[in-house]
């Protein structure tokens, strides 16, 4: 059986996914016709639920949940990985309502959490996540919310850091950060879905195994970041809620959307967004 499945250029996504796409491991029969683009672009397959995999931001899942369901492995979730509000000049916190701000996709958590934090700030304007600096630079937004990547770059194109939206969330929550999850369309049968589920996570244990290859197939769509850039990414992205999400990875998931469902910003969500279930004692 052949399935759909897309996911990001990042290295923590290519990292994550090499194993599976490449015949490193047991797929179970299942073979997958894959493809890389853009989250934005990855968000609006999901709405349109024609894909059997994707990877998404939690922010756009909230569209996508009649559709789509989590798979317990292959988050981006953690600790001081969260975004960040940059600007060129200083800017205090109460201007920032009144501002312009850039932001890499009206669907990504990163505007999610932006949004939990002020409601009010509707001046907005979308750009490709890598352009967001530039577009600070030149004077088109006031500010911009950065992810991926160019958290790691930006203060050497003398921009400087306003707010980490991350740790405003960590604070006021207490639980890592939810970024993007990878979804299986709700069409998949479920004993097929559940194959997914336990090949996803044979995969991101075998990148630790071989590490070689896996960083070979990384570069392959990561060639213009730097070496140190690169594994500071895989590094902040990649970790235990990424193998697992566990019982504290799915409190925060669900708590982000009780948050931003509270503020208005998204739809009601089905009674079930998780493939499978955690019972109590287990």
């Amino acid at each position: 059986m052949k399935l759909t499945l897309g996911f990001t250029p990042c290295p923590n996504d290519t990292f994550v996914f090499h194993a599976m796409v490449n015949g490193k491991i047991d797929t179970e029969g299942l073979e997958f016709d894959y493809f890389l683009a853009d989250v934005e672009e990855l968000n609006r397959r999901a709405f349109e639920g024609r894909t059997d995999i994707l990877k998404i931001s939690y922010h756009a899942y909230a569209y996508a949940a009649a559709r789509y369901l989590v798979l317990d492995s292959g988050s981006a979730i953690g600790r001081g990985n969260g975004p960040l509000l940059v600007s060129k000049r200083e800017i205090y916190e109460d201007e920032i309502r009144n501002l312009t701000i850039a932001i890499p996709g009206k669907y990504t958590t990163a505007n999610l959490l932006f949004s939990i934090k002020w409601p009010d700030a509707l001046n907005k304007k979308e750009y490709v996540f890598s352009e967001i600096e530039d577009a600070i630079l030149k004077g088109e937004v006031d500010a911009g919310i950065i992810i991926h990547e160019t958290r790691f770059t930006y203060y050497k194109k003398g921009l400087r850091k306003i707010t980490d939206l991350g740790r405003y969330w960590e604070e006021v929550t207490g639980y890592p950060v939810p970024l993007g999850a990878i979804v299986i369309n709700r069409m998949v049968p479920e004993d097929i879905a559940l194959k997914v589920n336990r090949i996803l996570k044979k995969s991101i244990e075998y990148a630790y195994t071989d590490l070689y290859s896996t960083f070979d197939f990384v570069r392959k769509y990561a060639r213009e970041m730097e070496s140190d850039v690169l594994h500071s990414h895989i590094e902040m992205y990649v970790n235990e809620f990424t193998v697992d999400l566990g019982i504290e990875g799915r409190y925060a998931v669900e708590k982000l959307f009780s948050m931003a469902s509270e503020a208005g910003v998204i739809p009601q969500l089905p009674d079930r967004i998780f493939l499978t279930r955690i019972i109590s004692g287990d």
